[in-house]
């Protein structure tokens, strides 16, 4: 038997693991449930389950802060979310599972599993710690984005724009490619490198690597390298 806590904002995501766990994985006992980071790091600390399952995005922060909040510890980790940029950071360490919401209960199941045949818990720890330290330094050289067509991995450094247009987001890149998701521009300003990427204006973030000329028409322009023209706030 595992044990395991819940900690997501959204009441109904935790129905649901709860519910696909006592149908599909029923040797995983719930013994916790928590909302916040604040809450979710007393839960870890008092009950000490095998297993958390774990929001990206809380109101008073991410997963990741929680994390690096309670320092090593011997919980295996999966990640839930619905902000699919964040994909890689998971996927790349194979130990670490990810499930993109809404939660499939095959993929739950496959994460459970796989949490069971981990045997290494210092090269798992090594693995999330280095996680941690790249999701803090933003060092993060692709992103997944799903759009339309399907999932789409963008090299960070061939982004030259993102611009906004209500809750849809489009990428210009480098080879002349257009990308439209289904997500805020805000998002993307939280996870994109702050030394390489700057939003200039509300509904436009440049890659400053691209930017060709300031001018000062129209109370302030930025001409990038796809001869695209945007305002500066």
């Amino acid at each position: 038997m595992l044990t395991a806590v819940l900690i997501d904002d959204e009441s109904a995501a935790r129905t649901v693991i709860r519910t696909f766990l006592s149908e599909y994985r029923p040797n995983v006992k719930i013994i916790g449930e928590a909302s916040t980071v604040l809450e979710g790091k007393e839960v870890v600390v008092a009950l000490q389950p095998d297993i958390i399952f774990l929001d990206i995005k809380m109101p008073d922060g991410t997963g990741f802060d929680l994390l690096d909040k309670l320092g090593p510890h011997s919980c295996k980790v999966i990640f839930t979310t619905a902000f699919d940029e964040f994909a890689l950071k998971a996927f790349e360490f194979q130990a670490i599972d990810y499930l993109l919401k809404p939660i499939d209960p095959l993929q739950l199941e496959r994460a459970v599993d796989k949490i069971q045949d981990l045997q290494e818990q210092k090269l798992y720890q090594q693995r999330l710690t280095q996680m941690l330290e790249m999701v803090k330094e933003k060092n993060v050289d692709k992103l997944a984005i799903s759009t339309a067509e399907g999932w789409i991995f963008l090299k960070v450094g061939e982004i030259i724009r993102l611009s906004s247009n209500g809750g849809y987001t489009t990428f210009f890149t480098e080879a002349g490619e257009k990308h439209m998701v289904a997500k805020t521009i805000k998002d993307y300003e939280a996870l994109l490198p702050q030394k390489d990427f700057f939003r200039v204006h509300q509904s436009h973030i440049v890659n400053i690597h691209f930017v060709k000329k300031l001018l000062k028409e129209d109370g302030g322009m930025v001409q990038m390298h796809d001869h695209a023209k945007i305002p500066i706030s």
